[in-house]
């Protein structure tokens, strides 16, 4: 197989060059500007870009073209993750994975594996997630130093907003019951006063800013694992939400080298020390379209499952505590301004309702103080948003980014953490499309898992992976098969200001596709988690085959 794959490889690299490539006997199906899916069964491409899509077979019609028999397999535009952390999910490829642990004897059992063989400094890992352990309790760093207490270990939660360390850790960040919880954060504390080793959205500064930041080196070993799976997975495209200084400079110098392994759309982060340099640079584009830098993106609260989404209310399962917002109004409001300012967009994290509403009230505001309306600002998230402020998003030009499989994993936490009347509003896809607004569809990797078939699964079913609950869960707010693939591709696209060049197969556009084993369309909703991706290609070349 892998002979097999470098021969088209080498084959099929000619394409971008190449006067026409011919892909014909294919299943062809892309959403359109105005809509409607066309179909097709052969796609012409010059250049790497879209000449034609045809119902007819076209490899007669070019004779001189190179040839690609597709052997009737469904072809759809290569998908658009609008919602990821590429080297994050490098990262999490490279070192230790806890995801899925249903305890904290099996992590102990894989960070004890994993301590074996880890020659640096300081052990790190992400996915735990306590809510799918017994009691759904906390752990606690005495918990991680029957395993390590020779070495640092920090283990970030699965949604990122929590990291679990070791007295080592603690030690040398020189954390005791004095140290003051950032505002923004919290440390996690024990009956004693003592710190249990949870440190919760801002309070995690307190330990990261002890760990060796990353090496260009690492950074691109990093993007280049990342891209490995995600092109596999039928990921053509991806915004990558809140890079930093190094990793800025690693994708301009892979961009301009044209060896960017697949397309990123990539925000600022706010909380970069280097913001103001990065901003002062100007809009980042290249000619081939494989890296685009015009947005910031700024947190205004942390996640669900660490309590950390603000809430209007209280917790239902924690009284008296409705969250955490990381900014204040009048701060986001300066971020905000501050990137408008320099041409870039606003694209912001808010997970609970209370920090919905406060960041649209500071877009409001910056709106009519500074402009900035048609920059495509965004919410990144918008899980849970008051009935009242859903509308708003529409008369603010405010996008809703969100990622169909939260809807799916969180349900059940969802129904512990709120109540009825805070849910009313909850991953509410269905009604934001109804009012005009275009969802933009991720997964929020590696918070979750990156393929996107389970994000159309989720989109479409609102079930889990056992396809329960029976009619999904709040089943109002399910897509069709055509919103959710738009949402997974134009409408993505159109986030990203990129929908001229991307998110279809039509005349002019760059010839980014994918084959897989079934036909989407056609398939029972039930089994489209299940979807295969047989080969990826972007601009015309053949990047994965399976």
């Amino acid at each position: 197989m892998k002979k097999t794959f470098l021969a088209l490889l080498a084959v099929f690299s000619l394409c971008a060059t190449a006067q026409v490539t011919v892909i014909h006997n294919v299943n062809g199906y892309t959403p359109t500007k105005s809509q409607a899916v066309t179909r097709f069964s052969s796609l012409v491409i010059k250049d790497g870009k879209v000449v034609k899509t045809s119902e007819k077979d076209l490899s007669e019609q070019y004779p001189n073209a190179i040839k690609f028999n597709g052997e009737g397999k469904t072809l759809l535009p290569g998908l658009i993750d609008a919602h990821g952390h590429i080297i994050g999910l490098g990262n999490n490829l490279l070192t230790l994975d806890v995801r899925g642990s249903s305890s904290i004897a099996e992590i102990g059992k894989r960070l004890t594996a994993y301590a074996k063989t880890h020659k640096g400094a300081w052990i790190i890992g992400r996915g735990w997630d306590q809510t799918l352990w017994p009691g759904g309790q906390f752990p606690t760093a005495a918990d991680l130093d029957k395993y390590v207490k020779d070495k640092p270990v920090m283990l970030t939660r699965v949604d990122g907003h929590a990291i679990w360390v070791n007295t080592k850790a603690m030690e040398l960040a020189n954390i005791s019951s004095a140290t003051q919880t950032p505002e923004g954060g919290e440390i996690i504390k024990l009956s004693t006063g003592q710190p249990s080793g949870i440190f919760i959205d801002k309070a995690e500064e307190l330990v990261r800013r002890q760990v060796p930041t990353l090496s260009q080196e690492q950074v691109n070993l990093a993007l280049d694992k990342a891209a490995e799976h995600l092109l596999s997975l039928g990921i053509t495209s991806a915004h990558d939400t809140g890079i930093d200084h190094t990793t800025w400079q690693v994708y301009q110098a892979r961009a301009k080298q044209r060896t960017m392994p697949l397309r990123v759309y990539a925000m600022l982060s706010a909380s970069s020390p280097k913001l103001g340099e990065m901003l002062g640079a100007g809009i980042i584009k290249d000619t081939q379209d494989q890296l685009s830098i015009r947005s910031v993106k700024i947190y205004a609260d942390g996640a669900l499952g660490s309590r950390g989404a603000a809430l209007i209310g209280d917790y239902h399962d924690r009284k008296g505590h409705r969250g955490l917002m990381l900014e204040n109004q009048s701060t986001l409001e300066s971020l905000i301004v501050q990137s408008i300012r320099h041409g870039y967009s606003a694209h912001t994290h808010a997970i609970g309702d209370r920090a919905n509403r406060i960041v649209l009230d500071a877009y409001k505001n910056v709106f009519t103080k500074v402009g900035g309306r048609l920059l495509r600002n965004r919410i990144e998230h918008a899980q849970i948003v008051h009935p009242d402020d859903i509308p708003r998003f529409k008369t603010l030009d405010i996008i809703p980014s969100m990622q169909p499989v939260h809807a799916t994993s969180d349900m059940h936490m969802a129904e512990k953490r709120l109540d009825d009347k805070q849910l009313r509003g909850a991953y509410a896809w269905q009604t934001f499309l109804k009012q005009g607004s275009r969802v933009a569809a991720g997964s929020d990797f590696p918070v979750e898992l990156a393929n996107p078939f389970h994000g159309l699964h989720a989109a479409i079913t609102r079930q889990d992976h056992q396809n329960l609950p029976e009619q999904g869960w709040r089943p109002a707010e399910k897509l069709t098969k055509v919103q959710a693939l738009r949402a997974f591709t134009l409408d993505a696209a159109y986030s990203a200001f990129q929908e001229y060049k991307l998110g279809s197969l039509e005349q002019g556009k760059w010839a980014d596709f994918i084959l897989i084993d079934q036909d989407y369309f056609t398939v029972n909703d039930d089994v489209i988690d299940d979807i295969q991706v047989e080969q990826t290609w972007i601009a015309g070349e053949l990047k994965y085959q399976r």
